[in-house]
């Protein structure tokens, strides 16, 4: 028995080696807007001017991994991607450019030029589509990989309960023609549906055969848990300041209308099998506010009520900046100097909150009127 252990030790060490060195050799960014300047989602991309170049990924990130094409050429295909977020939202807004020089879209399967998003907000990876999911990888030591049926699901299963349930994949169609914006591989459509996400673009060319280029913009939102059931029975996916998530996103390139198979898979992530294995994604990282949407000292705090008979409430500081004093207003006529009080209210009464925050640079304050109640 120990020997079986160890063995499946092992071969757990073994793989989450060789996963931590394909998703940890880079990781990217995602731009964080202030809540003022949330882009909006109507295909003109200037919404996007305040992101840096630094957090673009273009073509030249990515590699064509299905042998179709040797090398870049700018003049069949070139591509740009940003990814912001917004603290608060539990969404990725992207911004996709690109130029192609014959965009196919004619037809109402899913042969149309894609951009293909994969998601997985909390990092479980593993298999997120059903022909997978049932084969367990065991060894890929020898550059092939050995499979076994896993015998606890049965295929027929498989399809409703873990099709896209733990990460998600967006077939989104550039542009769609006469179909919806995207297809969402698995059994979660309302997961592409408003208000969890939404989409425009806009291009300069009119039909199947043309070249030109097409601005696309949209939000998705994030779901640690996606149920077949609908959004009631699904979780979303926390996101916070310096959060690291799993990404990826490939190209498919249809250059010929008649032919039934793609011209170029150009894919982020180092493993093509990315669309339906979540271990295979690349880490980005939620980055903080940059330093110019950033104000001197702002005040802000939340509370939590510990004990709703004793009236005890633990507050907590969420201000921002250079922060050296605070003085905290409960609203009966007792103050605290700390920064994250608890407090005890000796009656009910519906209470005005004052956190006073000051610094070298700055003070500032903010008060809740009536958010702190006891009857």
């Amino acid at each position: 028995m120990k020997r079986i252990t160890g063995l499946i030790i092992l071969l757990f060490l073994f793989a989450s080696q060789d996963f931590c060195q394909m998703r940890q050799d880079t990781i990217f960014s995602v731009f964080q807007f202030p809540r003022n300047k949330i882009p909006v989602i109507d295909g003109d991309g200037r919404d996007w001017s305040i992101v840096p170049d630094s957090f673009a990924i273009g073509i030249d990130q990515l590699w064509e991994d299905s042998g179709k094409q040797d090398k870049i050429d700018l003049k069949n295909l070139d591509v740009k991607v940003k990814v912001g977020w917004v603290k608060g939202l539990n969404r990725l807004y992207f911004l996709y450019e690109a130029y192609d020089d014959f965009w196919n879209f004619s037809r109402r399967d899913h042969h149309n030029d894609i951009f293909e998003v994969v998601v997985d907000g909390d990092l479980s990876g593993g298999p997120l589509v059903d022909h997978i999911h049932h084969k367990v990888w065991t060894a890929r030591a020898v550059g092939e990989e050995r499979v076994k049926l896993d015998p606890r699901i049965k295929p027929e299963d498989e399809h409703w309960l873990i099709h896209g349930v733990h990460a998600q994949n967006y077939h989104i169609f550039t542009p769609p023609g006469n179909k919806d914006w995207c297809m969402v591989w698995g059994v979660q459509p309302w997961i592409k549906d408003f208000p969890y996400a939404l989409s425009a673009c806009k291009y300069d060319f009119n039909k199947t055969g043309d070249s030109g280029k097409l601005t696309l913009e949209f939000y998705i939102t994030l779901f640690d848990y996606a149920s077949a059931d609908g959004p009631s029975r699904s979780v979303e996916s926390k996101l916070e300041e310096n959060k690291m998530i799993g990404l990826s996103w490939a190209v498919i390139d249809y250059d010929d209308s008649a032919s039934s198979g793609h011209n170029g898979f150009w894919n982020l992530s180092r493993e093509h099998t990315m669309y339906g294995n979540a271990s295979y994604l690349c880490l980005f990282k939620l980055m903080p506010l940059l330093p110019e949407y950033l104000p001197k000292i702002k005040a802000d705090w939340d509370f939590n009520v510990i004990d709703f008979e004793k009236r005890k409430v633990a507050f907590r500081d969420l201000s921002i900046g250079n922060i050296k004093k605070w003085k905290w207003d409960f609203g009966d006529g007792n103050y605290s100097l700390e920064q994250n009080p608890v407090y005890q209210y000796k009656k009910g009464g519906d209470y005005n909150v004052t956190l006073y925050v000051e610094g070298p640079d700055s003070k500032d304050e903010l008060t809740k009127v009536w958010d702190v109640s006891f009857k």
